[in-house]
């Protein structure tokens, strides 16, 4: 090789990269970025991550929290707040909200019991006539929201009051089966218990809980009905110049909350063999913690159900973890309380980021 040839190569090798390399070269690290940061921003991100710390402090506090057999079991003790939340996510996507859910259980758990003791209707008819009145309860609140044109928050908020109140004019203080009653006027034994049943090692009402957050899962992400529901939720009025049918799709999903708080309360009557109006009291704050915990924009248009799934057994672990250590239950609706403002706050934050 000749003294020019040589002056050429070294030429040749000290070139800087042009821009069209340096672009090639800075893809791969640039796509790998964006992925990241798409990941990081994701609203199931933060609900898992304090799942899995919530985890860690409940494992630290009891070795009952490393026992698969226990966590399963356990799961039904808040499981009507996992059913009720599955709705919510429709409605506060939607840019609505739904306080009186757990009034609607309660409601509905009342009037079965006194169709199946009172009246002596059989109890599959029963629980089918249940499931129904709840769905009707809920699609009173969409009438009223949509007929009337007045504010979910308040519209609901009365009809929390009204359910509540009516379900304690009905029973009382006291419960179906009455606590004067024989001992063997009771549920059918094939009713009663349904939390001991499992189905491929799964307690069946967790089971259905995640059959339901599938299902639903797919119609608020795979169908139209869906994306009316994202659209309605973004801006009411360009959806509904667009075609969209938005009374109609909103009693859809406030008659879908009233019928899975009713299939939740006939659960709670199940697993604690009696109905009484105080069922549930309060867990319309951890239903809709749960929905904003999992990254649903509690100003509509955004979020997803497998956030608010995640978020509601972060809620569980939480809950189950204070009732190891023996908080009280004034101090654990503090801990829901302070955990709600967060969730809007992280939610707020992401957003800014996100855009």
């Amino acid at each position: 090789m000749n003294s020019k040839d040589t002056s050429n190569l070294a030429t040749q090798t000290a070139a800087p990269l042009t821009s069209e390399q340096r672009t090639s070269t800075s893809q791969p690290y640039s796509r790998a970025k964006e992925l990241l940061r798409s990941l990081l921003l994701r609203p199931e991100i933060v609900p898992l991550v304090l799942l899995v710390l919530a985890f860690i402090g409940g494992s630290l506090l009891s070795p009952y929290f490393l026992d698969l057999r226990f966590l399963l079991n356990n799961t039904s003790t808040y499981i009507e707040i996992g059913i009720m939340s599955l709705g919510m996510v429709f409605i506060i996507i939607s840019g609505g909200i739904d306080l009186s859910v757990a009034s609607t259980l309660a409601l509905v758990a009342c009037i079965a019991g006194i169709t199946y003791f009172d009246l002596g209707v059989p109890m599959g008819i029963t629980l089918v006539l249940a499931l129904i009145l709840g769905g009707l309860l809920g699609y009173v609140n969409g009438l009223l929201v949509t007929r009337l044109k007045l504010p979910s928050l308040a519209v609901t908020l009365a009809t929390l009051a009204l359910y509540r109140g009516l379900a304690n004019i009905l029973v009382g203080d006291d419960s179906r089966p009455k606590l004067a009653w024989s001992r063997d006027i009771v549920f059918p034994d094939w009713f009663v218990g349904v939390n001991q049943i499992t189905l491929i090692g799964i307690p069946v009402p967790l089971f259905i809980f995640l059959l339901l957050a599938v299902l639903l899962g797919l119609l608020l992400h795979k169908t139209v009905f869906g994306r009316w529901v994202y659209t309605i939720g973004n801006n009411k009025e360009a959806a509904r110049y667009s075609g969209v049918p938005v009374e109609w799709v909103e009693r859809a999903i406030f008659t879908l909350a009233g019928f899975l708080s009713g299939l939740a309360g006939m659960i709670m009557v199940s697993r604690l063999s009696v109905a009484r109006y105080d069922h549930a009291r309060g867990w319309e704050l951890d239903v809709i913690t749960a929905v904003v915990l999992g990254g649903v924009d509690i100003r509509g248009g955004r979020g997803s159900m497998l956030g608010a799934v995640i978020a509601f057994f972060l809620i569980f672990v939480l809950r189950t973890g204070m009732g190891v250590a023996n908080v009280k239950a004034e101090s654990q609706l503090f801990v829901i309380g302070v955990l709600l403002i967060l969730s809007v706050i992280v939610s707020n934050v992401m957003n800014r980021f996100r855009r």
